[in-house]
Order: C-alpha cells, then sequence, then structure tokens
C-alpha cells in the first residue's frame, strides 16, 4: 500500500515551466506577427477612412442635386479646407487636413445673382439644406492631367483631361467660384466657401462661376488624398476620385 501524501518523482528531471529560451523565441514570433500585421491593419484603416469620406461627399452632393430638381431651385455644396492639425478656429484658420462642406439653396428658385455680374450671395437669398459636415484626416487634392486616360486609372472612369474638367482640389486647375457664400449664413461668417458645385433646377452640375458664360464641363472632380493633422503624404496611393457629370449630375467615386 502506498502510503499518505507520497509524491511520484519527476522521471524527466524538469518541471513543466517554459525556459528563458522559450520565453525568447515566443517573444520574437510575436514581434514579427506584429511587424507584418500592424501596417496591414493601418492600411485597412486608411482605406475605410478613404471609403467613409468618399461616401459621405457623395451623399451631400446627391441629397443637393436631388433637392434641387424636387424644389426646381438652385442648390450648392460648398468646399473649404482648414488646419487639420487645430481646433476651428472663429474665423477658420485656412490649411490642410479638415475639409469642411456645406449646402445651401436659394430660398425663392431664382438664381441670386446676376451671372454677367457676380458678387458674393447675400446670405438672406439661401437657406441651409444640411447640417455642416467636417472630416478630419483628408485632403482636397487636384490630380495631374491626364491626357488619354482616366484622372484615376479605373476601367470605367469618365476619359477626359483635366483641360476639359472642373475641380475641387489644391492646385490648377481647381475652379474658384466668384460668388461664394459663407457659413453661417447671416452674421460674421466662419467659412466662406469659394470652392462649390451649382446644380441647376434640371440638376446640372456646373462649378460654380467658372466663367461668366458658365459653360458645362463634361464632368466635375473632387479628389481627396489623406492627411495626418496638417500633413500629407505625396506619395500616398490611396487616393478617391468623386466625379459629378455636367449634363446628368450622376455621381461617381472611383478608387486607386
Amino acid at each position: 500500500m502506498r502510503a499518505s501524501g507520497f509524491n511520484r518523482p519527476n522521471l524527466h528531471g524538469r518541471n513543466n515551466a517554459f525556459t528563458l529560451i522559450e520565453l525568447l523565441v515566443v517573444l520574437a514570433v510575436i514581434a514579427v506577427l506584429s511587424f507584418l500585421v500592424i501596417p496591414a491593419i493601418n492600411g485597412l484603416k486608411k482605406s475605410g477612412d478613404m471609403n467613409t469620406a468618399s461616401g459621405q461627399i457623395s451623399g451631400v452632393i446627391t441629397t443637393a442635386r436631388t433637392y434641387a430638381v424636387a424644389n426646381n431651385t438652385y442648390t450648392w455644396v460648398g468646399f473649404f479646407e482648414e488646419d487639420g492639425s487645430r481646433t476651428s478656429t472663429q474665423p477658420a484658420t485656412a490649411g490642410t487636413g479638415r475639409i469642411v462642406i456645406d449646402s445651401v439653396a436659394s430660398a425663392d428658385g431664382t438664381l441670386p445673382y446676376t451671372p454677367t455680374n457676380p458678387s458674393v450671395i447675400s446670405g438672406s437669398r439661401l437657406i441651409q439644406t444640411s447640417r455642416l459636415l467636417k472630416i478630419d484626416g483628408m485632403h482636397l487634392v487636384t490630380f495631374p492631367a491626364n491626357v488619354g486616360g482616366t484622372t484615376i486609372t479605373t476601367p470605367g472612369a469618365v476619359t477626359i483631361s483635366n483641360a476639359n474638367i472642373g475641380s475641387i482640389g489644391d492646385t490648377t486647375p481647381q475652379t474658384v467660384s466668384l460668388t461664394p457664400f459663407s457659413y453661417p449664413l447671416t452674421g460674421t461668417a466662419q467659412y466662406t466657401f469659394t470652392k462649390a458645385i451649382q446644380f441647376s433646377p434640371r440638376g446640372e452640375a456646373r462649378i460654380n462661376n467658372s466663367t461668366s458664360l458658365y459653360p458645362l464641363q463634361p464632368a466635375v472632380e473632387v479628389g481627396l488624398q489623406p492627411a495626418h493633422g496638417a500633413i500629407v503624404d505625396p506619395t500616398s496611393v490611396n487616393l478617391v476620385s468623386i466625379q459629378i457629370t455636367g449634363v446628368g449630375g450622376d455621381v461617381t467615386v472611383y478608387r486607386r
């Protein structure tokens, strides 16, 4: 009979704990996996951020066009980029890294300025059609000319060169409105939107006041590039082109 309390000896001469070498190997494997996985996770997050931003912007544009047609009036979607490294100021500090978007409409259905002599639209003739939208970590960019191809090389994109496209971006050929509008509509302006897309009661999309004759471009493009605070990575390939056809006002999002 075995005595009470008797413990069988460890025949292998060792306990079940990890050795220092085994722990170092596990830590090394974890470090390698982290090195490989974290960039992929960051890439997915950036891609998700671009998808969210493009969805929000295309939604505002589509809603503005729908409002213009449904109410037989004119609408505008204005774009402003401010310093993304700081909180919003009054008035806003222009810069890089945070896109601010506003949508307004003519209160009485008429064009609130003379096309041949544009001036700042009086806020009393406009109404808000959406809440002010702010998107952090995003930069308005003008993509380079694309003779013979598309701005973002995605099959099915509108085949045009920047010489014939209205652009909401940061460099030539971006178009600056001669008839900007402000937010809020009355009182001291925090934002003045000098970059805007105008929709007519028929749903036509124009870069607001591109010339005194307001010709229809084949398309209007809003270019997006990710930013970190006020810093933009010029080598980033995570780009988005939101294109709005001039006559139909159809909105299409292209990704690289």
